[in-house]
């Protein structure tokens, strides 16, 4: 009796654990044969394979097809090999597609991903609206200062390094755009650049390392979505350390705005205003007009959204940075030819790092596009159905709510069909705006949820790497590597395995 009630329950285990495999092939999509719990995502599960890294083998595997099934876990997911696919549903179709699709239940509970870039429908969208303004070109200008100031800042600590037979450049430019999300975010001063090992970096550093708790906590969420559902996928010492370290900037503003025009006072400036409001994108009325929403920006809330621009800002920002430095390192001549722009510009500046300035070098801004085009920090983007049901035009594959799609913007970018050579570092293929503006070039997504801070990001990339070749060149060192090894364990940020290591050495010139 024992083994018959053993064997019962091994089957229905089984048949729980692959329930949903039928479902691309009932729709004519191919995909690889899926493992029971895990579907087509162990090695992401087991740290093996970062997101993108998974999504870019996949697309590689079927070059005849526009879709590709993928399972994640049991849910099913699909691939989208064809840009114009893409395209229609980061847009036209955004209706049907305004989930990120980055957790697994419909409602985000863990109060740090109640914000701009993990939430969903009405949450995303009330944010959306009252943040937008802080990202214009105007405010830009208005706190290019705070980055001048860092970029000098990063230059007299690159003096330093330039004593070193080498130091990780990924390391040295995430210390610059942490100590910029310090000021601009909070109006302190973090200090990064002149302490390697401040608490914020340790933060910074902690919040995108995936311990063997954040991995297993992730898995199960995906395997076991109901039993898991309140298992954080942060762990509670980054929670803990953000709601400190944001109830004391708060207390030493007693809770009001400071007139230093950082990141905190456009959030207790919203507050003031009173609550949030836009139309709603998930409910209408009987006559089919949006509903009006609603939003209080409790102290929750507000944690969220700094947490969100602390870690993103300084993250992504970084590796774009230092990718550039290091193709650089490997291409002198186009190293000199972006050294020779900065020179002829800033000349016309006093030798400072102006807004006005960085707007000029269109050599370094190819540079720029060129590296994010090698090497997105985003690799993936993500959305999930939220229409009852949605059927893909061109293929006419119908897909069901809560569908995740991937648009893999790693695989476009190295796909020859788009790009010639892509394995090459040709800055020069940009050749004009409009060559930035393509259905397969993504690495701020496209559509309502592209980055918001997009055009910020891009001027204190740009900015970084001025300094850093305003006063030295960058050479490959022993243990430099031409491909740089991805690592595994990324999760919504591409990285590095063992950093990018690079000799820094003081131009002859000076200024």
């Amino acid at each position: 009796m024992f083994y018959f009630v053993l064997i019962v329950l091994m089957i229905v285990l089984y048949l729980y654990g692959t329930r949903t495999f039928g479902y691309w092939r009932k729709r004519g999509v191919k995909n690889d044969p899926p493992i029971c719990y895990f579907g087509n995502n162990l090695r992401q599960f087991l740290q093996q394979l970062s997101i993108a890294m998974l999504a870019t083998e996949t697309y590689r595997r079927y070059p005849e097809e526009k879709v590709v099934g993928f399972f994640r876990s049991t849910t099913p997911e699909l691939v989208i090999r064809d840009p114009e696919i893409a395209k229609r549903i980061l847009t036209t179709d955004f209706h049907h597609f305004y989930a990120k699709g980055l957790i697994p239940h419909k409602t985000v509970t863990e109060p740090l991903m109640k914000n701009l870039f993990f939430a969903d429908g009405d949450l995303w969208k009330v944010i959306r609206k009252g943040f937008s303004p802080s990202f214009s070109t105007g405010k830009i200008k208005a706190m290019f200062s705070i980055i001048t100031q860092r970029a000098e800042d990063l230059q007299l600590l690159a003096e330093e390094i330039s004593k070193l037979e080498y130091y990780d450049v990924r390391e040295l430019m995430a210390r610059y755009t942490t100590d910029f999300i310090g000021v601009c975010g909070f109006g302190i001063n973090i200090n990064s650049l002149n302490q390697e090992n401040s608490e914020f970096r340790k933060l910074g550093k902690r919040i995108f390392h995936r311990s063997f708790r954040d991995a297993i906590a992730a898995a199960g969420k995906y395997i076991f979505p109901e039993l898991c559902k309140n298992v954080y996928f942060l762990s509670r010492e980054i929670e803990n350390s953000m709601n400190y370290f944001v109830k004391k900037i708060l207390t030493t503003r007693n809770y009001k705005p400071s007139g230093q025009n950082d990141f905190v006072d456009l959030l207790l400036e919203l507050r003031q205003k009173g609550k949030l409001t836009a139309e709603s994108i998930e409910y209408k009325d009987k006559n089919g007009k949006s509903k009006m929403i609603e939003l209080e920006l409790d102290d929750s809330l507000l944690t969220a959204q700094i947490f969100v621009f602390f870690g993103a800002g300084f993250e992504t920002s970084s590796v774009a940075a230092s990718y550039i430095l290091h193709q650089l390192a490997f291409h002198t001549k186009y190293q000199i030819k972006v050294q020779a722009e900065i020179d002829t510009v800033l000349l016309k500046y006093n030798n400072k790092i102006t807004y006005e300035a960085i707007t000029e070098m269109t050599t370094l801004e190819k540079t720029f596009y060129e590296a994010m085009r090698m090497y997105p920090p985003v690799g993936v983007l993500m959305r999930k159905c939220t229409s009852p049901t949605y059927t893909i035009p061109e293929i006419g594959v119908t897909i069901n709510e809560g569908v995740t799609v991937i648009i893999p913007v790693q695989a476009y970018h190295m796909d020859e069909k788009y790009f010639k050579e892509p394995e090459k570092f040709d800055p020069d293929r940009f050749r004009s705006a409009n060559d930035f503006k393509t259905n397969v070039f993504l690495p701020f997504g496209d559509g309502p949820r592209t980055c918001i801070a997009a055009r910020l990001g891009k001027v204190l990339v740009m900015a970084g790497v001025a300094a850093i070749l305003q006063k030295f060149t960058v050479e490959p060192c022993a243990l430099t590597k031409l491909n740089p090894e991805p690592q595994p364990m990324a999760t919504v940020s591409e990285s590095f395995v063992g950093g990018l290591p690079l000799k820094l050495r003081k131009r002859v010139q000076e200024f």
